[in-house]
């Protein structure tokens, strides 16, 4: 469903108001303030990510899956057909192939993570390590080439295997409210559920400097993928402070699109 601007309002209205209570009684940093740095820019990318982002993703992945048509003989008209699955795989029940694409997916995504974290990608990546003052709304700073790319990285393997990816429809809601509250300026470590599910103070250590957590916790919901790994970082009665990058990433919105070329050239 295309998002309008009525429904993105509405969204942020909403959200405002529910995670403003949650801060307020669970901080992570007690006195945050909610207008606090870089809010006007995530504003911004509220409106920006899916009105534009998430127009020109899904065009990417098409693309990126024009392969995979042709070898299996699909013609690109019929390309609509590749997403609703083939084989045994596609075979099973809708929520069982949701099941086996939700855990496959958050496993690559770990490693994707990572490798945004090095390189050339992380000049996009550290758009969304920028923010100095971390709340919900963070969570939306994402430059589109990160979110084209990462989007590709995963739904390739996931169509290649033969899934129908319609199946992604019945926790897309469910993933995107969770990817949110992991930004939040809230103290949840899920306490023994901490080694099984990502909680916000897991990943709230991602996005401290690089010489505390910047380079840990890449799991976007199971930890066990940074257990197995070596990159788990959640050290017990402490909570993160200090957030963003040292790199010169500018601070609003139209600086932070251009500034991975302009970097990237100035770095050549």
């Amino acid at each position: 469903m295309t998002p309008t601007i009525q429904g993105i309002a509405i969204a942020f209205v909403i959200l405002s108001v529910v995670f403003f209570i949650l801060q307020k009684i669970w901080p992570s940093i007690p006195g945050q303030k909610t207008l606090r740095r870089g809010f006007l820019t995530d504003v911004c990318y509220w409106a920006f990510t899916p009105l534009v982002t998430r127009v020109i993703t899904p065009i990417a992945v098409g693309i990126a899956l024009i392969p995979i048509a042709l070898a299996n003989g699909i013609e690109l008209k019929d390309l609509k057909t590749l997403a609703q699955g083939r084989g045994d795989l596609a075979a099973q029940p809708l929520w069982l192939q949701a099941v086996q694409i939700f855990v496959i997916g958050d496993f690559i995504g770990y490693w994707q993570h990572r490798w945004f974290h090095g390189g050339w990608r992380w000049n996009f990546h550290a758009v969304h390590h920028s923010s100095e003052e971390l709340d919900w709304l963070s969570s939306v700073r994402l430059h589109p080439v990160n979110d084209m790319l990462a989007r590709i990285i995963q739904a390739v393997p996931i169509v290649a295997l033969g899934y129908n990816v319609g199946a992604v429809a019945l926790f897309t809601v469910f993933t995107t409210i969770y990817a949110i509250t992991l930004h939040a300026n809230l103290n949840w470590t899920y306490g023994p559920l901490r080694y099984v599910i990502a909680s916000p103070a897991f990943h709230r250590w991602h996005h401290t400097s690089a010489d505390e957590g910047q380079d840990k916790n890449f799991a976007g919901f199971f930890p066990i993928w940074d257990l197995i790994f070596g990159t788990f970082y959640m050290p017990k009665g402490r909570q993160p402070e200090v957030f963003g990058v040292a790199d010169p990433v500018p601070k609003g919105l139209i600086g932070q699109l251009i500034y991975p070329f302009r970097h990237r050239r100035e770095s050549a």
